[in-house]
Order: C-alpha cells, then structure tokens, then sequence
C-alpha cells in the first residue's frame, strides 16, 4: 500500500504530462487541508511526502515557551523535554509527528478533491502552454459533437471550437470526420483553455501552400497576402527571393498539382496566384486577372485607384456578384474602382466640358485643371485657391481669376436651376384645377353635399 503512492505519482506524471513535483505539492497541500479539518485550523501543520514509504508525513510545530498561551502551537519547556525532546530549550520550534489514520471520511474526502483540482489545474496550464505558441499554425481534428452551430472539434488532448462564423458555409461535417483548421486564439478561461479554430481565415489558405511549396516552406517564395471568400474564390500574392525561381509556378506545381492540392483541401474553391511586385499599379493590374487593364489613375491621398478596363473586359474584371474586384482590394490594400473605356470615355467629355464653360477660361487652361483632376467646374470652384495654385502652366494671376469665375459661375448657374425649378413647380400646381382634380379632392357645394 506504501508503494501504491509512488506508483500513483509516476503513472498520472507520464499520463498527464504533469511535473512530480506538482503533484507532490498538491498531495502535501490537500494533506495539510485534511489535517486543520480534523485538528483544528489554529494549529501549525506540516507535510512532507516520504519516497521511501510512499507515504505523506504530517507533522504539527509547537514553540518551546516558559508560559503557555496558545495551547494549539505552544507548549512548555518541562513537556517539550518529557514528550518531544530532551534537549529542548526554550524558543525551539519543535516538531511532532501527527497520525493520518485520525483523519475523518468528510476530511479525506476534502483531500482528495483538493488533489484532483490541482492535477486538473496543472493539466489545463500545460494544455494552455502548448497551444498557446501555436496560434497561427494549422491543426488537425475530429468531429466531436455539434454545440447550436458550432462545431467542436477533439484535439486529442483536449477539445477546440470551430465557431459557425469561421465555417465556410457550404461544408458539411457529420460526428467523426477528420478536419483541419486554422488556429485563430487560445484564451484561459474559468472552464480551462478555449482554442478557436477557423476554416475561412486567409491564414489557412497561405499555411496550405507553405505545407504544399518546399520553396515557401524554406523562404525561397514569400507570400505577400491572401484574400478569400470562402468556399467561393481565393487570391494569393508571392514573390521569388530567387530569380531563378518562378514564384507562380512553384506554387501552382507540376501539371498544377500543388495548387490543386490546396483546392481540394478547400472543398473546390477557387485560387488565383498573383505574382507580387513592387509597383503598385502593375501589382494592381495583376491582382484583377484575368481581366486586362487599360490606364490607371492613382489617388495617393485617398490611397485608391480608378481602374479603365476594355469594355468587353468591365463584367471581368469586377468579377461575379463584384467578388474579383472586391478580393483585389483586399489583396492589394488598395481602393480600386473599375471603369469601362465608354464610361471614361463620356466622364472626361462631361469633365472637360464642365471645365470649359467656366467664362475666360481657355482650352489649355481648361486642360491643365482636368488633368491635375478636377473634374467639373463645381470642384474647380470649391477648391481653395491654393489647389488651383498648385497646377503647373497656371500663373497665379491666371489662378485668382479662374478662381473667382469659376465661383461666379456656378453661382449663377444654381441661381437659374433654382428660378427653373420653381418654374416648373409653379407650372404644376396650375396645371390642377377643378375639373381635373380626383374626384375625392373635387370641391363640392356644402348644400349638395349636406343632401346627400
């Protein structure tokens, strides 16, 4: 029965993974619990556990005094000598060993559901400790059950959500599939670890091709984002380290097998591989494959692109319900708004001649504004004095006074859409007499209405 102890102790270390030492800690400690339950709280109690028996040793300390006060933790030199120790002398702690056998059924029972608290607190650190270095990696499960629309996946150690929100909605899973994930967060709670796992995170798609591309896996290709739409379309930016290596075709792979790979791993979803470069525009351009691309006009304030594509390339480039378009801002960061060459077309001739009404202005002035971009005389005059300043070719004689027309101008121009627009409301109203008006709201004579 000693040896049963130390037994016990090797078998829950290796199984739990949990240090000797804790769980010596946490017997000594539920021991000491027992023995103030059995002995009173006010006395001085020890425990050390013994190898050599398997056992845990309880010991109480009492200070050798000439007068006793506190007889739970003192005693006196005469009785320290007769029942403790003959050498004693007065201010010795001496200790006394103390029966375990005493202890009551409620106080081994509070003992042991001390040490099982422990053993759990110190497993759940562990399980913490080890999956809290590995946010960001993917891991790989089975279905456990199913919480509302949650899904809670077995880790093998322990238990992870993958949360309704992080599913792709069109995957099915049934209690016992295998499934892999993207390990979002690893939090400690009351209830112990919560890991969250995710199967739409771009995370996942870029962890993919690294276990699929040795090249990634070893730096040679580096990925510069991902964007998804899960279960639907995916796009995947990399650049080569090595200019011998084709970055887009490593992460495709023979006959497409790697990216393939990816896809199947991803229930069909569909990725576009980007090849990363460091001009934004043409980076721009490619992540808007397979459409071509025109011109664009970049707005660095607005950190934002008009993008002109050919008309029969529009529907392409924005891509289904807007999903190309959508993931290649995502990807790129960038705003972009895509236009067709006609669109364009007819917005510049809108814009330059809005422009050129403006009373003395001249083409190449009227120009020189609509490339700087502005767009309608309203800008131009809306705009400070110093944007207009700003535009190479105009004097600031020729500023002040595009300036000052240009705010004449509209004012005047929205003084006559005014005039015209009570016009036609005046117009309206006269046009409802008697004779037309509905018959709910035609007047009636009283006396007529009255005999009826």
């Amino acid at each position: 029965m000693q040896q049963d102890l130390n037994r016990v102790i090797e078998q829950v270390s290796k199984e739990k993974g949990i240090d000797k030492a804790i769980l010596i800690s946490a017997l000594e400690n539920a021991m000491i619990s027992a023995a103030k339950k059995t002995f009173g709280h006010q006395r001085k109690i020890e425990a050390q556990f013994n190898p050599e028996i398997g056992e845990v040793e309880l010991f109480e300390a009492k200070a050798v005094v000439e007068t006793v006060q506190y007889p739970a933790v003192e005693v006196t030199l005469d009785e320290a000598r007769e029942t403790l120790d003959p050498d004693a002398q007065l201010g010795d702690e001496l200790l006394c060993k103390l029966d375990s056998s005493l202890f009551g059924r409620i106080a081994a029972q509070a003992a042991k559901q001390n040490i099982v608290q422990r053993v759990r607190d110190a497993e759940r650190e562990i399980i913490y400790n080890e999956f809290k270095g590995r946010e960001g990696q993917l891991v790989n499960g089975i279905v456990q059950r199913f919480e509302k629309r949650n899904i809670i996946v077995n880790l093998g150690r322990t238990d992870a959500i993958l949360p309704e929100k992080e599913q792709v909605p069109r995957e099915r899973y049934r209690q016992g599939d295998r499934i892999r994930a993207y390990i979002v967060s690893v939090e400690i709670t009351s209830r112990g670890p919560q890991i969250v796992l995710s199967r739409t995170h771009p995370g996942m798609l870029i962890k993919l091709f690294e276990q699929e591309v040795p090249e990634i896996y070893e730096g040679i290709v580096e990925v510069k984002g991902a964007a998804r739409e899960p279960g639907g379309r995916a796009k995947i930016a990399v650049v080569s380290n090595d200019p011998d290596v084709d970055p887009v075709g490593a992460c495709v792979g023979m006959k497409g097998t790697r990216v393939q790979s990816v896809v199947q791993e991803l229930r069909g979803e569909k990725i576009d591989i980007v090849h990363w470069i460091p001009d934004q525009a043409e980076y721009v351009c490619r992540a808007l494959a397979p459409a071509k691309v025109s011109k664009i006009i970049i707005d660095d304030d607005e950190h934002s692109m008009e993008v002109i594509v050919p008309d029969d390339q529009l529907s392409l480039a924005i891509g289904k319900k807007g999903q190309n378009v959508r993931l290649a801002s995502r990807l790129t960061t960038w705003r972009i708004d895509v236009r067709s060459e006609a669109e364009a077309e007819e917005e510049t001739r809108r814009a330059r001649q809005s422009i050129g009404a403006i009373p003395g202005i001249n083409d190449m002035a009227a120009e020189l504004l609509y490339q700087a971009g502005f767009k309608s005389a309203e800008e131009v005059s809306e705009s400070e004095l110093e944007d207009i300043l700003d535009v190479e070719g105009i004097s600031k004689e020729k500023a002040e006074a595009l300036h000052k027309s240009a705010k004449e101008y509209v004012a005047e121009k929205r003084r006559k859409e005014e005039e015209e627009k009570a016009k036609a409301q005046e117009q309206a109203a006269a046009a409802i007499t008697p004779d037309t008006a509905p018959p709910e709201t035609a007047a009636e004579p009283a006396g007529e209405k009255a005999s009826q």
